[in-house]
């Protein structure tokens, strides 16, 4: 199972105790604002793969995908995501297809199945960056850069 995760630098800020009308300034020197992620989960070895790109897009996902199989080498691979614009475009129909060409389905290198629409709550990757976002946000006092926040991901 497969997702992706865009994280910002404002998801490290969240609510901190203090007195009222006081604002609270915690100073930040950023190197990026944001950073996105693949994730992949193996079912089987609930072993989590990770892979940073600059976007979500379909180019990405494509380099996401040889990343999987050059971790997974001679496996066929079962991707099960959601339905984001860039798993359901024609460069990732076209990799696919070079992929798979004259192979039967049994045989497939990768074959890609969806979640339901707008079921979150059927993805397993989707709780493991709720947890990465959880624990930046406990530890935000160690988070001075989006650098550190990047490398606590």
């Amino acid at each position: 199972m497969i997702d992706e995760c865009h994280l910002l630098w404002g998801d490290v800020c969240g609510y901190i105790w203090g007195k009222m009308k006081e604002r609270i300034l915690i100073p930040v020197v950023n190197s990026r604002y944001k950073q996105t992620y693949f994730g992949a989960l193996d079912y089987k070895t609930k072993e989590f793969l990770t892979y940073s790109a600059k976007k979500g897009d379909s180019l990405n996902t494509i380099n996401f995908l040889e990343y999987l199989r050059s971790q997974r080498p001679g496996a066929k691979l079962l991707i099960i995501w959601d339905g984001a614009s860039y798993h359901r475009s024609q460069q990732i129909k076209d990799y696919l297809d070079s992929l798979n060409t004259s192979l039967e389905k049994e045989e497939w290198l990768i074959t890609c199945e969806r979640f339901a629409p707008n079921a979150p709550q059927q993805n397993p990757v989707e709780d493991i960056w709720l947890q990465a976002k959880k624990l930046i946000r406990e530890f935000y006092f160690f988070c001075h850069s989006f650098s550190v926040v990047k490398a606590l991901f």
